[in-house]
C-alpha cells in the first residue's frame, strides 16, 4: 500500500496537520519538528499529492466510504443507501475496501485526509484506539455505519445488537427449541457479533447455550466446523451471526441426513439475498441495510452543514422475518 500522510505523521510523531504545514509552508513550524517531518518523508519515500495540496481548506463535495469488503451483499446494499442520499445532497463518494485489516484501515484514513474528503463514513469489525487516534488527527467529520463504538465517541448508526441476540434466541424458545447453539466468529473478531452473543446468553440464563466459533465466519471454512459440532451435539435450534453462517448451518444439517426445520430450526442475521436463495429459505433477524447507509449519510450531511443533530447515536429497528427454516 502506498505511503500516506498518516504514515509520515506516525514516523515523525506529529499530527497530520503538522505534516501538511511543513509540506505546504502554510504556517511556522519549529525547526526541530520540521526536520523530523522532512526526515520521515525522505525515509518513507512519501510523495505529497499535488492535487490535495492545491485543495487545502476547500470543500471537495466528496465523501470517503471505508468498508471491510465491497463485495459483501450487506455492504453493497448499505452503499446503495449512501449513494442515493449523497446524490440528493450533491456529494460524490470515494469507496475503498479495507479487508478488515487495521493497518490498512488506518492508512486509508490518512489517504482520505490527503484527498481532502469532506467527511468519512466508516464500517469495520472492531473499532480500535489506532483508528480513533487517526480520526482525531485528521479532524474530519466521521459517522460509523453498522459499527459499534462502546464508548460512543463517534456518531453512529446501528441496530440494538444486544437486544437482537436476545430476540433471536427468544424466537427459537417460543418455537419449542431447548438445545440451542449460537454460530459466530472468533471472539474479538466482530464487536457486533460479540454483542449479539451476549444478548443471546442473557436470554438463555440458567440454560446452556452452545457457542460454535468459526474463525472469520466464511462459509467454506465454517461448514466443516459446524458439521463436526453437530455430529457431537444434538441441537434442535441454532442462531447464526450472519446469513453466510446460516447457510453453512443448513447445509451441515442436510449433510448429516437431517432436515431443517424438522430436526433443527435455523435463524440467521442480516436478510441478504442468501436468505432466500437457500432451501429452505431462512428465517432472519432483518437489518435495515439500505437505511444504515442512507441514515448515516444524512447524519454526516448534518454535521457538514452545521444542522441541528438530535441524536449522535442512532438506533434503527430490526425485525424478524419468518421463513421456512423455522
Amino acid at each position: 500500500m502506498p505511503v500516506t500522510i498518516y504514515d509520515v505523521a506516525r514516523e515523525a510523531k506529529v499530527s497530520m496537520a503538522t505534516v501538511s504545514r511543513v509540506i505546504n509552508g502554510t504556517a511556522v513550524v519549529k525547526e526541530d519538528t520540521k526536520k523530523r517531518v522532512l526526515e520521515a518523508i525522505a525515509k518513507l519515500g512519501y510523495r505529497p499529492n499535488a492535487v490535495a495540496r492545491g485543495l487545502a481548506s476547500k470543500r471537495t463535495r466528496t465523501i470517503g466510504v471505508i468498508v471491510p469488503d465491497v463485495s459483501a451483499a450487506f455492504v453493497a446494499e448499505m452503499v446503495r443507501g449512501i449513494e442515493d442520499i449523497a446524490n440528493m445532497y450533491d456529494y460524490n463518494i470515494l469507496l475503498v475496501n479495507s479487508d478488515a485489516q487495521v493497518d490498512r484501515e488506518v492508512g486509508l484514513i490518512g489517504t482520505m485526509w490527503e484527498k481532502q474528503v469532506d467527511g468519512i463514513l466508516y464500517m469495520t469489525n472492531v473499532l480500535t484506539s489506532r483508528e480513533i487516534d487517526a480520526f482525531e488527527e485528521a479532524q474530519i467529520p466521521v459517522v460509523l455505519c453498522a459499527t459499534e463504538d462502546p464508548e460512543r465517541r463517534i456518531p453512529s448508526v446501528n441496530i440494538d445488537n444486544y437486544r437482537s441476540g436476545r430476540d433471536a434466541v427468544n424466537f427459537l424458545l417460543q418455537k419449542g427449541c431447548r438445545r440451542i447453539g449460537f454460530i459466530t466468529m472468533d471472539e474479538g473478531y466482530s464487536v457486533v457479533a460479540d454483542r449479539r452473543l451476549q444478548g443471546a446468553q442473557n436470554r438463555m440464563r440458567g440454560q446452556e447455550l452452545h457457542v460454535i466459533r468459526t474463525g472469520r465466519g466464511r462459509y467454506e471454512t465454517s461448514l466443516p466446523v459446524i458439521r463436526a459440532y453437530f455430529e457431537e451435539h444434538d441441537l434442535d435450534g441454532v442462531v447464526a451471526a450472519s446469513d453466510e453462517l446460516g447457510l453453512a448451518a443448513i447445509h451441515a444439517v442436510q449433510d448429516m441426513g437431517k432436515s431443517v426445520p424438522e430436526d433443527v430450526k435455523v435463524i440467521a442475521f442480516d436478510n441478504t439475498r442468501l436468505a432466500v436463495m437457500v432451501r429452505p429459505e431462512m428465517t432472519v433477524i432483518a437489518q435495515p441495510m439500505y437505511d444504515f447507509g442512507a441514515v448515516s449519510m444524512r447524519l454526516l450531511t448534518k454535521l457538514l452543514q452545521d444542522e441541528p443533530v438530535d441524536n449522535y447515536t442512532v438506533i434503527l429497528q430490526h425485525n424478524i422475518v419468518e421463513r421456512a427454516s423455522t
